[in-house]
């Protein structure tokens, strides 16, 4: 599941970029103002993340989608060393599936200069900006999640939150980074475009800012103060993580008492 969402996430990125930035799109000859698309692909990309976190799957899996984000719960206590080894794993697999699929696709469009496989590159400010704003703002959205998934009144909207970050990310940040928070979706961008340059950059910083986020939380609040792993918890689907929430899914859990 974690695989098929974030190949669809790729799939998503490729496919809207190749529609605002490719030189031979209408809509790119339309809106020839680079905020009001980068602005535009913030809210497709957006909606995308809501789509996934909502969706059937998402729900199940708990929609990381992002190696980053499964470590930083891995270091909070909530997923298991082998669960976690896997979820990465599956998330670079459907990363590069992904773009493997839009290689098929649109083998010529993704592969345009001014598409690149929807690729994550450091903007003018060059990498040392890149690495501070992909600190930055994966510091931001950890935050956010922490704050509304380990609420049970709010957790219901954290996955709109979420797509509300990726929006305004994409539309203020990306020009500084290429706004990626995700060590795969940028792997998975760099293998189809060929482009592995500053590639430490989005291994590195995405996990800094999650794993800092996730220490501010801890001591502001403590352990028990993390209750699951789920992007979205109230659902019907089982929880697969070490959940402490008072109610998961089908196969309730004491409050305060981790599964296994």
């Amino acid at each position: 599941m974690e695989a098929a969402l974030l190949g669809a996430f790729m799939v998503s990125a490729c496919a809207f970029t190749v529609l605002l930035e490719h030189p031979g799109s209408p809509v790119r000859h339309a809106i020839p103002g680079g905020f009001a698309r980068r602005s535009l692909m913030g809210l497709a990309m957006g909606s995308t993340a809501i789509a996934i976190i909502y969706s059937p799957w998402g729900k199940r899996s708990g929609a990381h989608i992002n190696p980053a984000t499964t470590l930083t719960f891995y270091r909070l206590g909530r997923v298991d060393g082998i669960d976690a080894a896997l979820y990465a794993t599956s998330q670079f697999v459907g990363a590069l599936l992904g773009i493997g699929l839009m290689a098929l696709v649109l083998p010529a469009p993704a592969r345009h200069p001014a598409v690149n496989f929807a690729a994550t590159l450091p903007g003018p400010g060059g990498a040392a900006v890149a690495f501070a704003a992909e600190a930055g703002i994966t510091f931001l959205l950890l935050s956010v999640v922490l704050a509304l998934t380990n609420a049970p009144r709010w957790n219901r909207y954290a996955g709109l939150a979420v797509g509300a970050c990726v929006a305004l990310f994409i539309a203020f940040e990306a020009p500084l980074s290429g706004m990626s928070m995700n060590p795969a979706r940028t792997l998975a961008s760099a293998a189809g475009a060929g482009r592995f340059d500053h590639l430490w950059i989005y291994f590195v910083a995405p996990p800094l800012g999650m794993l800092l986020a996730a220490e501010v939380r801890l001591r502001a609040r403590g352990l028990h103060s993390v209750l699951c792993a789920k992007l979205h918890h109230e659902n019907d689907r089982p929880c697969p993580f070490r959940c402490a929430y008072p109610v998961c899914g089908p196969n309730p859990f004491p409050k305060g008492v981790p599964r296994g």
